[in-house]
């Protein structure tokens, strides 16, 4: 069954935090952060405002939603070579368990990035942790290069330290930045007005 990568409608939003939470529970498997999996999720209403945005992409089948990525629309400060330029930030990209490493992840970061080089933005940013497997090397090898601290932008700085109050250890936290060509090919995706919502399962 193959999933469609399609952009996330109201409809959706309700879903997306189970969803976060279940795709989290892979943390368990590193003892400090386990804690992790218990943690709170990003709550229904942040997803809304990036649907609402065009922001919001969710992987669906006959079956329900099997992942998504949320992101939002910035503008770049600092002094670097997106400074004053729109980056589209990912904030959660999150996959269904059963789902995982069949390159569902990749193709959700890869259509994000299709839509925001198609509007023009300069780059993608995260955040994320630099050693586990399926945070820092994969995102890499998705085209996300590692910013040393000099490079990292006063924004991309309070979202770190914003992480680290929260209780995210700073030494295994970083900041990744995947570069966009000028221009990308169109391609049409099907929307919430030619597909039926199903509830996720």
């Amino acid at each position: 069954m193959t999933d469609i990568i399609r952009p996330a409608c109201d409809a959706d939003a309700a879903a997306l935090p189970e969803l976060e939470r279940t795709s989290g529970e892979v943390f368990r498997g590193i003892p400090d952060l386990a804690w992790i999996a218990d943690d709170d999720v990003m709550p229904a209403e942040a997803h809304l405002a990036a649907i609402r945005d065009g922001t919001c992409w969710v992987a669906a089948d006959a079956t329900g939603i099997a992942g998504f990525l949320t992101a939002r629309a910035a503008v770049e400060d600092g002094t670097g070579p997106d400074s004053g330029r729109p980056v589209l930030h990912v904030w959660q990209m999150a996959v269904a368990p059963d789902r995982q490493r069949r390159g569902l992840g990749r193709r959700l970061l890869d259509h994000a990035a299709a839509h925001a080089a198609r509007h023009a933005f300069a780059s993608l940013t995260l955040t994320t942790f630099r050693d586990v497997p399926w945070n820092g090397p994969f995102y890499a090898r998705a085209g996300y290069d590692l910013l040393a601290d000099a490079a990292l932008t006063p924004r991309l700085r309070a979202i770190l330290k914003q992480e680290a109050a929260h209780g995210l250890p700073p030494a295994r936290r970083c900041a990744m930045r995947r570069t966009l060509p000028s221009c990308a090919m169109r391609h049409v995706v099907p929307s919430c007005a030619t597909r039926q919502i199903l509830p996720n399962s």
